[in-house]
């Protein structure tokens, strides 16, 4: 599909209503429009999409602008992305403009024309549920009773407000049925991530019994909705939902662990012979996969999770990905050498990571995408520098600014041989399985992978780190 030049909105507007006829009330025409401003772009593009399968990459103007007609429309959930991405709903005879701010991304974004109010509602419950989420830790203490009460509370509020909407502006069958899934599923996943909070204090004597009555909203879950099956309040439920289907098989046996072997294999088979809709089946079961292998540390676990997805995924397109991804994640397991990716010196030289090793060595990653995060991390790793000084911590910036690179590390006074910058990012990402900035690798003084998945900021890296220098 061609990419579409710049036109004023109110052109779109004028040939919008032109374009369209109306039969008994309703719509006819096929197309929609959508387009908006980036402001701090990261990209020079953006990626219209449907079903998550993308439909054009359309480029940035001059003044970060972009506008692009979808010609036949299939009403409901289309998917634009710039570096993060959103959900939006389109129906035939829209005409979308949209303005975000990379900066703070869903918390800017907004829109305006026709059929913005139903996406700007969109919009409004999903920050609503990201509070919700914010607050959900302190939830997790309260009883049952009392939790199943703060979620009525929580839905009877969202329906309100969805009451309040129809009162002002026409909602089609779908756009309701969107709405109704966001706020569902939304709760559904909060009513999961409980048992699973429930589940995990079992370690601890501190589980409490659990009424089978609060399990009822579970026969409310569709396991295999095509119009949904994208969307994140649904998908996200059923993840949760198998996720604590899956310890049931184990429970007594092992504790609560999504990333474990015993964990993803009952959870493929519950995705196998539970989930209705094949192209969910598939997407589900990679997601699966795809989390288990980049946390996984064991090559021949690792390679019968491939055996198993391969049995049970139709998309060649994912078995391909997958087998590269096991292929990858293998070359990362301990005992073997750490690929050896080219890195960028603050001199501008070209160094290959082997080289830099000269003793047992924490490798981090950070970008300049968050000033927070890289200062959080860059103190990190001062401070385990000074407790251990055994270990050299380096840091590779994954960006490809070079100049905006070295301002920082000069800037910030963090010390230059100890900080370098991925020649190829993309080379490196495959290799290094940096999926992350939050993801750590610990290597010994010959660059033999001692953990090739850990975490910085976690609790359990300084007890790493004494035990390597006691072996």
């Amino acid at each position: 599909m061609r990419l579409i030049k710049h036109i004023p909105l109110l052109f779109i507007t004028v040939f919008t209503l032109l374009s369209c006829n109306s039969h008994e009330g309703k719509k006819t025409c096929g197309s929609a429009w959508i387009g908006g401003e980036i402001v701090n772009p990261k990209l020079d593009y953006v990626i219209i999409s449907h079903n998550r399968n993308p439909i054009d990459t359309v480029k940035l103007d001059d003044s970060n602008f972009f506008k692009y007609q979808i010609k036949q429309v299939d009403p409901g959930i289309y998917f634009f992305s710039h570096f993060e991405f959103q959900a939006l709903y389109v129906e035939p005879g829209d005409s979308i403009m949209l303005r975000v701010n990379t900066i703070e991304f869903d918390e800017s974004l907004s829109y305006s024309g026709r059929g913005a109010e139903k996406n700007n509602f969109l919009m409004e419950l999903f920050l609503l549920n990201e509070e919700v989420d914010d607050l959900m830790p302190s939830f997790y203490n309260l009883s049952p009773s009392d939790f199943e009460e703060k979620m009525d509370s929580v839905r009877d509020n969202r329906m309100q407000q969805f009451h309040e909407f129809k009162d002002q502006y026409e909602a089609s069958k779908g756009f309701e049925e969107t709405v109704m899934a966001a706020v569902d599923y939304s709760i559904y996943s909060k009513k999961e991530l409980y048992i699973s909070a429930n589940a995990k204090k079992q370690v601890y004597d501190e589980s409490i019994e659990i009424p089978e009555s609060f399990f009822a909203f579970r026969k409310d879950i569709d396991l295999g909705n095509e119009s949904l099956r994208n969307y994140y309040p649904y998908y996200r439920c059923l993840g949760y939902y198998l996720d604590n289907l899956s310890f049931d098989t184990y429970k007594g046996k092992a504790p609560f662990d999504r990333l474990s072997f015993v964990h993803n294999v009952n959870k493929l088979h519950l995705i196998d012979s539970l989930i209705t809709n094949d192209s969910l089946k598939n997407s589900l079961l990679r997601n699966s996969v795809g989390r288990y292998l980049l946390n996984g540390d064991n090559a021949e676990e690792e390679a019968q999770m491939l055996d198993l997805f391969k049995k049970m995924n139709t998309n060649l397109s994912y078995q391909k990905e997958i087998s590269n991804l096991t292929e990858a994640t293998m070359k990362l397991t301990p005992g073997n050498s750490v690929p050896n990716v080219m890195l960028l010196t603050t001199d501008n030289t070209v160094k290959d990571l082997h080289t830099i090793i000269k003793k047992p060595t924490v490798l981090y990653f950070w970008s300049l995408q968050s000033i927070k995060h890289y200062r959080k991390i860059h103190t990190r790793a001062s401070e385990l520098r000074s407790k251990y000084p055994e270990f050299d911590f380096i840091g590779i910036n994954v960006d490809s600014h070079f100049k905006k690179w070295l301002r920082v590390v000069k800037n910030s006074g963090y010390a230059p041989l100890m900080e370098y910058q991925f020649e190829n990012f993309d080379d490196a990402e495959m290799k290094l399985l940096v999926n992350s900035v939050n993801k750590s690798m610990i290597v010994d003084s010959k660059g033999k992978i001692l953990d090739g998945n850990t975490n910085i900021f976690s609790i359990d890296i300084e007890q790493q780190l004494l035990g390597y220098i006691n072996q």
